[in-house]
C-alpha cells in the first residue's frame, strides 16, 4: 500500500512538470504562427490586421481549445473542505493523509463566488499567469526598449507638449472616465445590477487610471513602417512612453487612496496624502533608474569595452538592477527602467563598443519583440482561460463610452492650448489621428489582472481586455485608411525633415528666439550640467566609440 501512494505521488508530481512543458509549448506554437503572420504580412504588405491583432487572434483559438477541450484531471481538485482548526492562511501548510506528510504552499485568496466548475482543470490554472510575471519579466524590456530607442532631437523639441499630454492629459482621462463610470455604476445600483456597497467612486477612479494607459503598438508600428510626419510620430510615441509610467503610478496611488468613514466621499488628508505618494514614488523611481544609468556609464573607466561580451552582459545586468531595486524599495520599477533607458541612450550607449552598441540595440528590439508578442498572446488566452469574467453589459458599454470621451477631452483641449505658445502648431489633423490612436494594450491589461480577486476587479477585468480586443483591431486595422483621409505626409525621412525646419527657422531669421521658445527648459538644464560635469562626456580609452550628439544641435542652441 505503501508503494502505491508513492507511486500515485511521484506520478502526480510527474504529470504536474509534463503540464507545465505543455503550457511553454503552447506559447512556443503561438509565437511560432506570429512569426509566420507577420512575414506574410511584411510580404504582401498588409496593413489591416498588426501582428499584435494576429497574436490576439491565435491566443483566442489557443484559449477556445484549452477551455472546452480539456477537463479536469481529478474530481477532488477544486473541492472545498473545512479546516476551522486554522485561524489565519499559512504560507506553507503540512497535511497528514493517511500517515503521507504532503507540503502545501500558498497561492492566493479566493472568493466564494470565484469557486466554479472549472476550478480542477490543471490546464486553465497553468494557463492563468501569475501577475508578477508580467511586472516582473515582461513588462521591463518593452519599457525599457522604448527609453532606449527613443529619437532624442525629435523628442527633446516636443517635450513641452508630450509632458502635458502625458501628465496632464492622463489625469484628465481618469477623471472623466471615473466621472462617467460613476454614473453608470449608479444605474446599475439603481436597477438591481449591484450592491451599493461593492462599487465605490474610488474604484470608478482606480478603473480610470487603468484605462488612461495608452498603448498606440500598432499605429506606432504602420507609422515607423510608412515614415510618417516625425512631429505626429514623436509627439504619439512620447505620450505613450511617458503615460504608461504615469498611469502606473495613478492607479497605485488611487489604489491606497482610502477616505476615514465614507468610501464615496472626498476626504482631503487622504487624497493630498494620494497626491505626496505619487509625487514621490515618480520622483524617486526617476532618480533610480538615472542613477543605476549614470553607474553603468562610469565603467567606461575599467576600459570594459576591449571586453564586448562582459560590457554588454553588465549593460544588461545594471538596467535590469534599475527595475528591481525600486520595487524592492517600494517604488515603481516600471519608471525607474525607462528613465533608465533614456539615460543610458544619452550616456552610456556613446561610450560602448561598436560590437556592444550593436548587441545592445539588437538584444532589446528583440526582448521587446517577444515579450509584447507573448503578451498579446495571453490576452487571447484569458478571454477563456481566466475563470471570473464577469460580462455585464451596461458596465462595457459605459467603459467605451467613457474611454472616447475621455480621449477627445484630453486631446483637443490641451491641443488648443499648446498651439497657443507653440511656434509649430499641432495641425487639426495630427489631433484627429491621436485621438483615433489612443488604443489600449499591454499596460492597462497588465493593470487590470494584477488584483482580480473582488468582483468589480473582475468587472473591470474583463472589460479592459474587451477593449483593448476592439482597439487594436478596429482602430489598429483603420490606421492607414485614417492616414490617407487626414491626408498625412508619409515617406519621410526624419533626419531630412529635422534640417529642413531648422533651415526654414534660419531663413526667418527667428532661430535664436525660437530656439529659446521651444527648447525645453529641463534639457537646457541638462545641457548646462553635461557641460560642468565633464566625467559624463565621452571615453576616449576605446577607438571605436561612437560620436557623440550634442544637444546643442539637439535644441539647435547657438
Amino acid at each position: 500500500m505503501e508503494k502505491l501512494k508513492k507511486y500515485a505521488s511521484v506520478k502526480d508530481e510527474d504529470q504536474f512538470y509534463h503540464q507545465g512543458a505543455v503550457e511553454l509549448l503552447v506559447f512556443n506554437f503561438l509565437l511560432i504562427l506570429t512569426i509566420l503572420t507577420i512575414w506574410l504580412f511584411k510580404k504582401h504588405r498588409f496593413r489591416f490586421l498588426h501582428e499584435t491583432g494576429g497574436a490576439m487572434v491565435y491566443g483566442l483559438v489557443m484559449g477556445l481549445l484549452i477551455r472546452y477541450a480539456t477537463k479536469a484531471s481529478n474530481v477532488e481538485n477544486g473541492t472545498v473542505y473545512e479546516c476551522e482548526k486554522l485561524e489565519s492562511g499559512p504560507s506553507t501548510l503540512l497535511l497528514n493523509i493517511t500517515n503521507q506528510v504532503y507540503e502545501y504552499q500558498y497561492k492566493r485568496e479566493i472568493s466564494h463566488h470565484n469557486i466554479n466548475g472549472h476550478q480542477g482543470n490543471a490546464m486553465l490554472q497553468k494557463m492563468t499567469f501569475d501577475p508578477s510575471i508580467f511586472f516582473n519579466i515582461l513588462l521591463p524590456p518593452i519599457i525599457f526598449h522604448a527609453g532606449y530607442s527613443l529619437k532624442k532631437r525629435h523628442f527633446f523639441r516636443n517635450l513641452g507638449s508630450i509632458l502635458t499630454y502625458a501628465f496632464l492629459g492622463t489625469a484628465i482621462s481618469c477623471i472623466v472616465i471615473g466621472l462617467i463610470m460613476y454614473g453608470f455604476v449608479k444605474a446599475m445600483v439603481h436597477i438591481g445590477q449591484l450592491k451599493a456597497w461593492e462599487f465605490h467612486f474610488t474604484d470608478c477612479l482606480f478603473f480610470g487610471s487603468l484605462m488612461s494607459a495608452t498603448d498606440p503598438v500598432t499605429v506606432l508600428a504602420i507609422f515607423h513602417e510608412l515614415h510618417v510626419d516625425t512631429d505626429l510620430y514623436t509627439l504619439l510615441f512620447g505620450e505613450s512612453v511617458l503615460n504608461d509610467a504615469v498611469a502606473i503610478v495613478l492607479t497605485y496611488s488611487i489604489s491606497i487612496y482610502s477616505p476615514k468613514e465614507n468610501p464615496n466621499a472626498f476626504d482631503a488628508a487622504a487624497f493630498f496624502q494620494s497626491v505626496g505618494n505619487f509625487l514621490g514614488i515618480f520622483a524617486g523611481s526617476f532618480a533610480m533608474g538615472s542613477s543605476y544609468a549614470v553607474v553603468t556609464h562610469l565603467t567606461k573607466f575599467t576600459k570594459l569595452c576591449e571586453f564586448p561580451m562582459l560590457e554588454t552582459g553588465l549593460f544588461f545586468l545594471l538596467s535590469w538592477s534599475a527595475f528591481l531595486s525600486a520595487e524592492a524599495a517600494g517604488l515603481t520599477g516600471i519608471v525607474a527602467v525607462l528613465f533608465c533607458g533614456v539615460t543610458q541612450a544619452h550616456y552610456t550607449y556613446n561610450n560602448l563598443s561598436s560590437d556592444s552598441r550593436m548587441r545592445t540595440k539588437e538584444l532589446f528590439e528583440f526582448m521587446n519583440f517577444l515579450a509584447e508578442n507573448v503578451i498579446f498572446c495571453y490576452m487571447g488566452l484569458a478571454l477563456f482561460t481566466f475563470q471570473n469574467h464577469i460580462f455585464n453589459p451596461l458596465f462595457i458599454f459605459g467603459a467605451f463610452v467613457a474611454v472616447f470621451i475621455a480621449r477627445a477631452c484630453n486631446i483637443y483641449p490641451l491641443s488648443f492650448l499648446l498651439n497657443l505658445a507653440r511656434k509649430q502648431k499641432i495641425p487639426r489633423n495630427f489631433q484627429h489621428m491621436m485621438m483615433f490612436s489612443g488604443l489600449r494594450g499591454a499596460i492597462a491589461f497588465a493593470l487590470a489582472i494584477r488584483d482580480t480577486g473582488s468582483q468589480p476587479k473582475q468587472m473591470m477585468f474583463t472589460t479592459a481586455l474587451l477593449i483593448v480586443f476592439f482597439t487594436v483591431w478596429v482602430f489598429g486595422g483603420g490606421t492607414t485608411p485614417m492616414l490617407t483621409w487626414l491626408q498625412i505626409r508619409v515617406g519621410v525621412d526624419p533626419d531630412e525633415d529635422l534640417k529642413g525646419q531648422a533651415a526654414s527657422q534660419s531663413a526667418s531669421k527667428l532661430d535664436k528666439n525660437t530656439t529659446k521658445a521651444e527648447s525645453a527648459w529641463l534639457f537646457r538644464v541638462w545641457y548646462a550640467f553635461d557641460h560642468r560635469y565633464p566625467f559624463l562626456e565621452q571615453c576616449t580609452h576605446c577607438e571605436d566609440v561612437a560620436p557623440r550628439i550634442s544637444l546643442e544641435l539637439i535644441l539647435h542652441i547657438p
